[in-house]
Formats: structure tokens, C-alpha cells, sequence
């Protein structure tokens, strides 16, 4: 199959719904394989194997500690035939996300960043009180107080009944349900967003042509899409495996997005390199024809291109580095321990979850993590079943090495928590690699 020229039609008859993420190899009697969300292509090709992990937000309670906890493959396929990077959908959506428990307000970067970008697009594109905003997974409503802050009408949409409660707390309308064909249907009678956006959502859609198919359906013919998602090329850069874990399907490249996009009628104009978790890319798009392709578009293409993206090969390079970075994450770990060293933790991530786990870090190397969240303190990590308590836990124990585990936020935390250079106390992050600071 060659994806290149798929049609909406073809894509639709390619991919069957999720429930069903297996598909027939060639030859009779043979297995049956994962295959591709995007163009229904048998997965062949192993991207990284991370082993078995549990889902990395479903944090233990005390009166669970001792209870059974499911572990899944993390193992991501990359398609022969249109390189979409991709976790298969071994836990249904509904299960994550029903109730989640990350609450974006409790990164203020991420807030100020959320608050910069609605400026940004307010201006460029003349957004006003007649104007409407509607985002697609939108959390606790970090974003869309700031457009409710400027007098312009929102509308959420969350599938955490949780999170979506806290976003309405604040006063900001909000839908509870999984966005896709239909859900755009129905919102379509209600909503006409000259803005539809996504902050790092569309990683997390196991029916990718669902959703963006519920996008072109929801926008009005002048309408904007802006979305934000991490960029498979910084990830393999920067050896950003620990960002792979259940929740996120999709590990997107810049030409596999256009490439979806453009199968679903929708044209992406322009596009921004971002320094977000790790490195992300922010893409502009529109229905075919309304606006001019920019060459910020051509730009990111011919880098992808020169950096090795359009060819199989590339994806084969990842494994190796992961495998050093678990190796010296050990070392620097058991080296501390026998120096009787005392190592906490810093965050109760996702990302953290997958770095735990698959590096076999348990109580005997890291006490215990901290984090801002209420939400989750005294329960325990997934997995790992390390300990997670308020930051105050940091002044009252005076760890020698505080391991920052949500790593893309090093400077906010090291600013928050200057306290450790009192006592003589060092910061470490593990990822790209284990790096100290003094």
C-alpha cells in the first residue's frame, strides 16, 4: 500500500476501528500482527522495545500496595510504508483517560507557555468576543483562562471527567467525551470555532484518521487548526525514550503528520519549531486551498528529509543509545547508594514511570519522589511502587542528589527548589544522559 495518495475513502477502508489493532500477514496460517493506525500496513519493524510496563499515570493507592498491578508491552513499531512511529492500542483509551491524573496548572511554565501562545494567536488572527475557541483535550483549563481572561468564548473538551471537573470550577465550559467523527458531528450544531487547537493530544489518539477526520468536520470553511505535539525528530535526538509510554500512541514526524493531514483534506501552512518537552513542533493547518503553504513548511520538510526521516533505515539507529542511557543511569544510581549517598526524586511524570521501570529502579536506589500535585500524594509510582510525598519532604530528609525525573522542566525545578544547595545537596538528570549539577 502505498500511503503517499491515500484519499479519506481509502484510509477509512484501510483502518478499521481500534478495537481491532491486528491484522493478517502475508502467507496462510500465519500470525496475526499489529498494524498501522494510519494506512493499515502490518507493523514488521521494531522501533525500540522497552519490555513490559504498567500504565504509567495509574498511581497506587496505599490500600492497593499489595494488590496485583497489569503490565503491558512497550514495544513501538515504526511502518514500512508510511513511517508512522506508533505504540499498538494495548489498553483502550476509555481505560487511561476516564480519570487521569495529570493537571496541567501545576506546571507554571507550561501555564506562561499556554498563556504565550494565546496572545500570539489571538493577534495574528484577530480573535475577538465575537470569536470562538474551542480545544480539543483541554485539561484543567490551564489554556483557555487566558482567551477567557480577553472576553473570547470558549469550549473544552476532556475525556477526564477529573480534570474536566477543575476546568469547570474555573468557569470554563467544558465538554466530557473522546473527540472524533462523532463528537464533530454533534458539536458541529453547536460550534463554529474560528480556532480549533490540541496541545499534545493528538500523540494520544489511538484512531488517528478518527480524529483528524473529526477535526475537518468541526471546522468552519475559514477556520484555523493549531496543534502541538512532540517531534520525533528531538526525541531520537535527544534520547527522549522515556516520553514512550501507554498513554502516547503516535510518535510523529513532521512528513507523517502532512501526510495524514492532507489524506483528510486538511492543508498545513505553516509550522514552528518549539522547545517544549524535549523539542516539539506546533503546526498550522486549514481546509485545502484557503490559505498559502509557507516555507517554514518546505524548511521542516527538507530537514526531516536531510536527517534521514523519509528512509526505514534511520529508525533502526534508536535502540543502542537507550540502552547506554539505562546503563549509566544504574551505574550512577549504585554508585551513590554504596557511597551512602541518599537519592530522591523530584516529579511523579510519566515519563518518569517509563524511565523507573524500565531501568529496574525500586526503593533500594531511590527512596522516594515528591511532587506539587495533591492528587498524588501518598499513593505510590506504578510499577516501581515508589513512595511520592509533598515537596516539603525534600527539607525535612536533606537528600544528597535529588533526581529530576520531569527533566524538560530542570530549570523550574531547580529554581523552586534552591534549598538543596544549602545543605551541599546536587541536582541530577537522567536524560540524555546522567548529568549533574552542582
Amino acid at each position: 500500500m502505498n500511503c503517499n495518495g491515500t484519499t479519506r475513502d481509502s484510509v477509512a477502508a484501510a483502518n478499521p476501528q481500534v478495537a481491532d489493532t491486528l491484522c493478517q500477514s502475508e502467507g496462510e496460517g500465519s500470525a496475526r500482527q499489529p498494524c498501522c493506525r494510519f494506512c493499515g500496513a502490518v507493523l514488521r519493524h521494531t522501533f525500540i522495545d522497552l519490555g513490559m510496563s504498567p500504565l504509567c499515570e495509574s498511581y497506587v493507592s496505599a490500600e492497593r500496595q499489595d494488590c496485583m498491578e497489569p503490565f503491558y508491552p512497550l514495544h513501538v513499531r515504526v511502518c514500512e510504508q508510511c513511517l508512522l512511529v506508533q505504540l499498538p492500542e494495548y489498553v483502550r483509551a476509555a481505560e487511561i483517560y476516564t480519570e487521569y491524573a495529570y493537571f496541567s496548572s501545576y506546571s507554571t511554565s507550561w501555564v506562561d507557555h499556554a498563556r504565550r501562545y494565546v496572545d500570539m494567536v489571538t493577534e495574528r488572527f484577530g480573535l475577538n468576543g465575537k470569536s470562538q475557541v474551542v480545544e480539543l483535550a483541554s485539561n484543567d483549563g490551564y489554556l483557555l483562562q487566558h482567551f477567557v481572561a480577553k472576553g473570547i468564548p470558549v469550549l473544552g473538551i476532556e475525556p477526564a471527567a477529573n480534570i474536566a471537573q477543575a476546568a469547570l470550577n474555573k468557569g470554563i465550559p467544558t465538554v466530557v467525551r473522546f473527540f472524533g467523527q462523532e463528537a464533530a458531528k454533534e458539536l458541529a450544531s453547536r460550534c463554529c470555532p474560528n480556532l480549533l487547537l490540541g496541545n499534545n493530544v493528538l500523540a494520544h489518539v489511538p484512531d488517528i484518521n478518527d480524529f483528524v477526520e473529526g477535526m475537518r468536520i468541526l471546522l468552519p470553511p475559514e477556520g484555523v487548526i493549531t496543534m502541538e505535539f512532540q517531534h520525533l525528530m528531538r526525541l531520537m535526538e535527544g534520547n527522549q525514550f522515556d516520553t514512550i509510554y501507554h498513554e502516547h500512541y503516535s510518535y510523529l514526524s513532521f512528513m507523517v503528520v502532512e501526510r495524514i493531514f492532507s489524506a483528510h483534506g486538511l492543508t498545513i501552512f505553516d509550522v514552528e519549531e518549539l522547545g517544549t518537552h524535549g523539542g516539539s513542533l506546533r503546526i498550522f493547518a486549514c481546509h485545502e486551498g484557503q490559505r498559502p503553504v509557507g516555507d517554514s513548511v518546505t524548511a521542516i520538510r527538507q530537514m526531516e528529509e536531510e536527517a534521514g526521516f523519509a528512509n526505514l533505515a534511520h529508525y533502526f539507529t534508536f535502540a543502542e543509545q537507550v540502552k547506554q542511557a539505562k546503563w549509566a543511569l544504574l551505574e550512577f544510581l549504585i554508585a551513590a547508594r554504596r557511597a551512602g549517598k541518599m537519592v530522591a526524586g523530584y516529579g511523579a511524570p510519566g515519563k518518569g514511570n517509563t524511565l523507573l521501570n524500565y531501568c529496574g529502579v525500586r526503593t533500594d536506589l531511590l527512596e522516594y519522589t515528591v511532587d506539587r500535585n495533591p492528587y498524588k500524594h501518598g499513593k505510590f509510582l506504578p510499577g516501581t511502587r515508589i513512595p511520592i510525598f509533598a515537596p516539603e519532604r525534600i527539607q525535612e530528609t536533606r537528600p544528597d542528589y535529588l533526581l529530576i525525573l520531569p527533566w524538560n522542566l530542570k530549570n523550574e525545578i531547580m529554581s523552586q527548589m534552591r534549598c538543596v544547595r544549602e545543605w551541599g545537596g546536587r541536582f541530577v538528570v537522567p536524560i540524555p544522559r546522567v548529568e549533574v549539577f552542582d
